[in-house]
């Protein structure tokens, strides 16, 4: 008797296919999907305030959705325009500090790295006028093959400011819409689950929400500390940008490692322009180190928790991975995504204690 399939599993078959003909498709469309997914994570964070100001009564009754959406959104703008402002200072102070001082710390460099190239055998000065004529030989010899490079970067960076200006504009755009209807999407987003799985698939997301939410409000609160303490501690050990720094510093601890980071980089470059002694870089290695372990031992144990279960190095590795696989695409989904799998491995692993494979 030939081997047949039931209606049933034909059925199965084919919309498993489709489902999984529809990932493909959206793993091709990654690039164009990019405003989409960014618009869709700013809207998840951005529905708990709509939900608020829509719920709330008033002496005029409850605000109606369009206008908490406009109202919220207005409000998120505003911050990202005070971040921006924030930071145009410290361009305008390290700029001016930079060109001044680049001959002394080309000096600097010149003394310190050109007795130990000449130890080596290579005969070059890294001061101003070495530099200038490293550059005159190569563009002498190579100047065909420097304008083509530059042609291509130009060709090549124009398409990437063009798709930058196009995301731009397109995200508020799509996240104005997300939020008027956010709740309209999960119904039927839920809804397209098959009616077998949907109460464990319901139960299962919630948990992801729990998860993000928890770790979002916690991040959030040691961004807040760490802003204040940055600043603070700049601002004693004498530097100008302490502000802009400190909270930009705060700002981007949100990104394990890579974030503070960045923020000791900006440190490290205000003291090496403003100070002409070790003394602000020893400044900067006692703060950071301190703030350093201060989150790493007591914020965000405290705030975030360790319950969540999204530690730092999970964080790491989920960016990396999935900026891997996806691209900038990937960076975006890799919360949530790492959000979905800890809660489904967590479902795998109570299945398979349970099961009798395990327990035989």
């Amino acid at each position: 008797m030939p081997f047949s399939f039931s209606p049933e599993q034909k059925q199965s078959a084919f919309w498993l296919l489709l489902w999984l003909a529809f990932v493909l498709l959206l793993y091709a469309l990654a690039p164009v999907l990019t405003p989409f997914i960014a618009a869709a994570i700013l809207a998840y964070a951005l529905n708990g305030g709509v939900d608020f100001l829509d719920r709330a009564r008033g002496r005029h009754g409850r605000m109606p959705r369009p206008l908490a959406v406009v109202v919220v959104m207005l409000l998120f703008l505003s911050a990202l325009t005070a971040l921006v402002l924030i930071v145009i200072p410290v361009l305008q102070n390290e700029i001016p500090l930079l060109k001044a001082q680049l001959p002394m710390i080309l000096v600097r460099i010149d003394d310190f790295v050109t007795p130990r190239l000449h130890e080596m055998g290579i005969k070059v000065k890294l001061d101003g006028s070495g530099l200038r004529q490293i550059l005159a030989q190569q563009f002498a010899t190579s100047s065909d093959e420097f304008w083509t490079t530059v042609l291509a970067s130009a060709r090549v960076g124009g398409v990437a400011l063009l798709g930058w200006a196009v995301t731009l504009i397109l995200v508020p755009v799509v996240m104005f819409y997300m939020l008027l209807d956010w709740h309209v999407l999960l119904e039927r987003v839920a809804g397209a689950v098959p009616r077998r799985w949907a109460t464990q698939t319901v139960a299962m997301a919630q948990e992801v929400n729990l998860l993000l939410a928890q770790y979002l409000r916690g991040q959030l609160l040691v961004m807040l500390v760490l802003a204040l303490y940055y600043s603070a501690a700049l601002a004693i050990a004498g530097f100008d940008v302490a502000l802009p720094v400190g909270i930009l510093t705060g700002i981007l601890v949100f990104i394990p490692y890579i974030g503070y980071g960045l923020g000791l980089l900006l440190a490290l470059v205000a003291a090496v322009l403003q100070f002409s002694d070790w003394h602000g870089l020893i400044a900067v290695a006692v703060i950071y180190g301190f703030g350093q372990v201060f989150e790493g031992f007591f914020l965000t144990p405290r705030l975030v928790g360790e319950r969540i279960g999204l530690n730092p190095l999970a964080v790491i590795f989920a960016l990396l991975a999935f900026g891997q696989l996806f691209g900038f695409v990937g960076v975006l989904l890799a919360l949530p995504a790492s959000a979905v799998l800890m809660v489904a491995f967590k479902h795998l692993r109570r299945h398979y204690l349970s099961s009798s494979f395990y327990n035989a």
